[in-house]
């Protein structure tokens, strides 16, 4: 009998064979995933792939485990207030406990935070960078517990009624972790390297971060001035949706610094990175322009407005379909760039990992003349 998150998702697909089959891997990489009860992240998006050809009921949510609930937790506070926060395109399922504790749940706050991938909440805080940063309640345990994590009772019925969740103020200081992550990679005052997958989730941390510290600010003022019983009751969320995106413009309008730095790395450059060479607005059209997908090319070229005086290509973007792509295409040339050595090398990776086929070219001297020596 087969158990846990990973059991429950190979009998979608029919058992361990069947799904072995369907990845093209051998029935033991199945069953060792049986055995440690979940999935791997990196095998999260090719079953949701498959799940969705074959019309089989998958969501990222399914591959979240659900720990096992810390066994001396005699008290379940139950909620007694429950909605759901909308963080740009993902709404997290939030309560408020009869003992006053606010409460995100779970499965909530790592599909917006860590996206479509999924997974264990302990896989994302075992990131060395984070660290110094996290308290001590939200680093793992050697069996991937966290204590911060704790059971409680959602109001419904049934299979829904229990669930883990993380008090709201905890949520703020991971998202506080991996925001100081960023800042101090970003600034090569650490020597840890953040990945592109931790690269966007940090991103999407500090602009949570800054967009709920304006938010907050505007509820105490309503609360001092007593403005809070006369406003529209979905003014916070709506001031909260403008913030985000406000914030999200600030680390889309320009590209990061961080991309500057690898390139002045690479090139031996040593001046100032707002006073660089012109000529790195070439290795932008090649790195990073010229191996966006076809399809967000395509798109640029159909719908690319005549120049415009004092706007950019990019600034033009920062409004548009390609956006989104093109903000994860560079965090991905920044990590690559990290782990190379020279310009040479980075192009070259980049080829190998786009399918560029490399050419030799083949150049002919002309003829020695008469009595030249060898």
């Amino acid at each position: 009998m087969r158990h846990g998150i990973a059991g429950r998702i190979i009998e979608k697909f029919g058992g361990q064979s069947a799904l072995a089959t369907l990845i093209g891997k051998g029935q033991t990489t199945v069953q060792y995933w049986a055995s440690k009860g979940h999935i791997p992240a990196k095998w999260q998006p090719k079953l949701l792939e498959l799940a969705e050809q074959k019309g089989i009921d998958l969501s990222p949510a399914d591959f979240i485990a659900t720990p096992e609930v810390i066994v001396d937790q005699v008290y379940i506070p139950k909620a007694t207030h429950w909605g759901s926060l909308k963080i740009g395109e993902v709404e997290i399922p939030c309560y408020v406990l009869e003992n006053g504790i606010r409460v995100f749940s779970l499965k909530g706050i790592v599909v917006s935070l860590i996206g479509t991938d999924g997974g264990q909440l302990a896989e994302y805080l075992k990131v060395k960078v984070l660290q110094p940063y996290l308290p001590k309640d939200l680093i793992p345990a050697e069996n991937g517990k966290v204590s911060a994590l704790f059971q409680f009772d959602t109001g419904a019925s049934g299979i829904a009624q229990h669930a883990l969740g993380l008090d709201v103020e905890k949520f703020m200081d991971l998202c506080g972790a991996y925001s100081s992550a960023l800042q101090n990679f970003a600034s090569g005052a650490s020597d840890s390297k953040l990945t592109a997958r931790q690269m966007e989730i940090a991103v999407k941390a500090s602009t949570f971060l800054r967009a709920a510290a304006k938010t907050g600010i505007v509820a105490l003022v309503d609360e001092a001035t007593g403005y809070q019983y006369d406003r529209p009751v979905d003014a916070l969320q709506l001031k909260m949706k403008i913030f985000l995106e406000e914030e999200m413009r600030k680390w889309e309008k320009t590209f990061p610094d961080q991309l500057w730095v690898e390139f002045g790395r690479l090139t031996k450059w040593s001046g100032q990175l707002h006073h660089r060479p012109k000529y790195w607005g070439k290795l932008v059209m090649e790195l990073i322009y010229g191996y966006l997908d076809k399809d967000v090319a395509k798109w640029l070229k159909d719908h690319a407005p005549k120049p415009i005086a004092g706007q950019n290509y990019h600034q033009w973007m920062s409004s548009q379909y390609g956006l989104k792509k093109l903000i994860e295409h560079i965090w991905m040339v920044v990590g690559m760039a990290s782990a190379c050595e020279t310009m040479s090398e980075l192009r070259r990776r980049m080829a190998e990992k786009f399918g560029r086929i490399p050419v030799q070219l083949t150049m002919y001297l002309p003829p020695k003349s008469t009595g030249e020596s060898e």
